[in-house]
């Protein structure tokens, strides 16, 4: 009897130590556990390497809000204009890969790694992709006065008097400025193309007939349409415009295989744990489909829609590729 009352204490306190023991051990996955759950703990920065007031600004600024609802968290929008993006990229690349710092990264971003001799991130290697926000098309443009009603008429005028006309963007290098030059290459033109210092420029040099034709943002260019003071012949993507659904794309206009598609997304630094990056994939999937979000968006020329990781990833590696072909023809020299 005193035995087995003996084996049973001895019993008992192996049971007690054990148990003690597993809880310690468990201890540390319990917080890991707790620590997801509690994502995000503190409001999230997003950063952008654009100036506050443009597309990306306002586009980033309406998800954020909604991000925020949905997340428990204040998005504190954070704008860090500079050459290339640089600056923006370094900011988020430098935070803890914890979700709380996201950026903001756009087919410009595919453009800077094309056009930079030694660029100083690597966006496929150093960057995790989330979702993109949306995609957006540019518009070709020609005074409403002008004999050229269509892209085609054009076109037409352009072959039979190479180097007579003027075509005007923003920026050399920037997406306009090589949306123009792929235009060039792929229908075979000798054409000008002027750059100016911002759209406003671009407009007013086609309404006194410097330039015949401008390539730009819907955004940059509704008020002149809405005053009728220019007219769209054609949209850059691969389908018409929502916005725009009498214009042609400038493949049905014309130029067989044109398609220039610009797009924002959201990245994080790579490191950044899957679980979170999951949950910012669903919200942003959530978010985007608000009638509000959409419809907002839609004036902006912009057609919200998310993505999962790997497609943003493709995409913004196919315009590194696309984008260093069109430099090169181009003869842009780089930076």
């Amino acid at each position: 009897m005193t035995k087995n009352l003996i084996t049973r204490r001895r019993f008992s306190t192996a049971a007690i130590v054990v148990a003690s023991a597993s809880a310690t051990l468990g201890r540390p996955a319990l917080r890991v556990a707790r620590a997801q759950q509690a994502y995000p703990s503190r409001p999230i920065r997003l950063i952008l390497a654009f100036a506050p007031g443009g597309v990306a600004d306002i586009t980033a600024r309406i998800a954020a809000d909604k991000l925020g609802e949905r997340l428990g968290q204040r998005l504190v929008v954070e704008n860090q204009p500079g050459p290339g993006g640089i600056a923006a990229a370094r900011s988020v690349l430098s935070a803890a890969p914890d979700g709380h710092t996201l950026g903001l990264v756009t087919n410009g971003t595919s453009i800077t790694i094309a056009i930079y001799k030694n660029p100083p991130f690597d966006p496929v290697r150093d960057f995790v992709p989330i979702s993109t926000l949306g995609y957006f098309d540019l518009l070709f443009a020609t005074n409403a006065q002008s004999e050229f009603r269509t892209l085609a008429d054009f076109i037409k005028t352009a072959r039979a008097e190479p180097g007579k006309l003027n075509v005007g963007t923003i920026n050399v290098g920037g997406t306009q400025n090589l949306a123009a030059e792929l235009f060039k290459s792929s229908a075979g033109l000798d054409f000008q193309i002027i750059p100016y210092r911002g759209t406003p420029e671009v407009i007013i040099a086609l309404l006194r007939n410097d330039i015949q034709l401008m390539v730009d943002f819907y955004a940059a260019m509704k008020g002149a349409l809405i005053d009728q003071k220019i007219r769209a012949v054609a949209t850059s993507g691969r389908t018409r415009a929502s916005y725009l659904p009498q214009v042609p794309t400038a493949d049905q206009a014309g130029v067989p295989g044109y398609e220039v598609t610009s797009w924002n997304g959201i990245f994080a630094p790579v490191g950044t744990p899957p679980e979170i990056l999951t949950t910012l994939n669903k919200a942003m999937h959530e978010i985007l489909v608000i009638p509000e979000v959409k419809a907002k968006y839609a004036e902006l020329g912009v057609e919200a829609k998310a993505s999962d990781p790997a497609e943003l990833k493709s995409r913004l590696q196919g315009d590194i590729r696309k984008w260093a072909a069109v430099i090169e023809r181009a003869g842009i020299p780089k930076q």
